[in-house]
């Protein structure tokens, strides 16, 4: 993403050149959020991770929206900043995108924005450019994205940015960029399909290209080493890979690989690239994969289980520590985040578990 271009965006809208430059803030050492997505009102809740894995409640931030009051089909409802300075969350109910300012262990609201939709799910930060999803075809609108350019706090509409998917209704369930940043991915879970879009400089997104999912609904996904893409497959209870090209177009190279485990519908890949991870709502578990040079992906153990939250836990998104060491996951069916310690082989051990999140609770981040 070329600098230059969004410099031209902030011009034409009025903006100084000033205002692409982020206010210093005092990083956490390490923290973990999620929300509580509540109808009446949604919050941020933060957790601070302690250097052996730990995590310690840091109270409840109103994100100035409201949320759908269930957990919602999606992965990517919160990001965080690369710099670890903002926190982005999507406001499912009043269909808007909040900005929190992390400032030690407190957050604070510095901006909030329509989605350019309705209901967002998913978002994807590259740079100073984020895009939504917009799951609006569930409840009679049309599914979309749309893009934001962020500065000091606040997102400002990308005019001309809005694209369909491929039909109103289609169960979008993430979005977000390859590595390069030169292509934006989405999955659909009601069509079966793949969507990427070419990214210009401008940062609008062109060339809508849509692909055939290895497995039926695909749903969360990753993108690793060599832009290549991993997305799990909640239908066969499987995960693929995929080599996405410079132009967009996806390649498989391991087609639906069991998780032997239901409903995998959350994926991550572990920071060093050698492991990825599936979340198996349906089963209570988590199942690991080895990553090979090539892409192809091998189950870690044989019945699926690499590690286990519990029979009717839900486990939902998943989330890392920056230095790569703990893996922590959200399950929603008993209000519980549990976190791992991920050994070289790519185990997961057990290291803390926190009570009482809302089983409304949709979407992790951290550092």
């Amino acid at each position: 993403m070329k600098l230059k271009s969004l410099i031209y965006h902030f011009s034409a809208l009025g903006l100084g050149l000033a205002t692409l430059a982020t206010t210093a803030m005092a990083q956490p050492k390490g923290a973990i959020y999620t929300m509580d997505n509540a109808a009446a009102g949604n919050h941020v809740l933060a957790f601070r991770r302690a250097e052996t894995g730990e995590l310690v409640s840091e109270g409840s931030f109103a994100t100035g929206g409201t949320g759908t009051g269930a957990g919602l089909s999606d992965q990517g409802a919160i990001l965080l900043s690369r710099d670890n300075r903002w926190l982005f969350v999507c406001n499912a109910g009043s269909s808007e995108i909040s900005v929190m300012a992390v400032t030690g262990n407190e957050l604070s609201l510095t901006g909030k924005i329509s989605s350019g939709g309705q209901m967002p799910v998913s978002l994807a930060l590259r740079h100073n450019l984020l895009y939504a999803l917009n799951a609006g075809g569930v409840i009679g609108g049309s599914d979309n994205i749309t893009a934001f350019i962020f500065a000091d706090g606040k997102l400002l509409a990308l005019p001309d940015s809005t694209r369909s998917l491929s039909g109103d209704n289609t169960g979008p369930a993430q979005v977000s960029f390859s590595r390069d940043g030169e292509t934006l991915i989405v999955t659909e879970r009601l069509t079966n399909l793949i969507d990427t879009f070419a990214v210009a400089d401008d940062g609008l997104s062109t060339s809508h290209k849509i692909f055939q999912s290895a497995g039926t609904t695909p749903f969360g996904f990753d993108v690793g080493r060599e832009n290549r893409l991993f997305v799990s497959e909640a239908g066969p209870g499987s995960a693929s890979s995929y080599e996405l090209s410079e132009d967009g177009d996806l390649a498989v190279i391991s087609s639906a690989v069991s998780t032997r485990q239901n409903a995998p519908c959350w994926l991550i890949t572990a920071h060093d690239g050698r492991f990825l991870y599936t979340a198996n709502a349906g089963s209570g578990s988590i199942s690991g994969f080895s990553v090979a040079h090539d892409g192809s992906l091998k189950l870690l153990n044989a019945d699926g289980r690499t590690a286990v939250t519990g029979d009717g836990s839900h486990p939902v998104d998943m989330a890392q520590s920056r230095d790569g060491r703990f893996l922590y996951n959200l399950a929603n069916g008993n209000g519980t985040i549990h976190g791992f310690r991920i050994g070289n082989d790519g185990s997961l051990e057990p290291v803390t578990l926190v009570s009482g999140i809302p089983t409304s609770a949709a979407g992790l981040a951290g550092n």
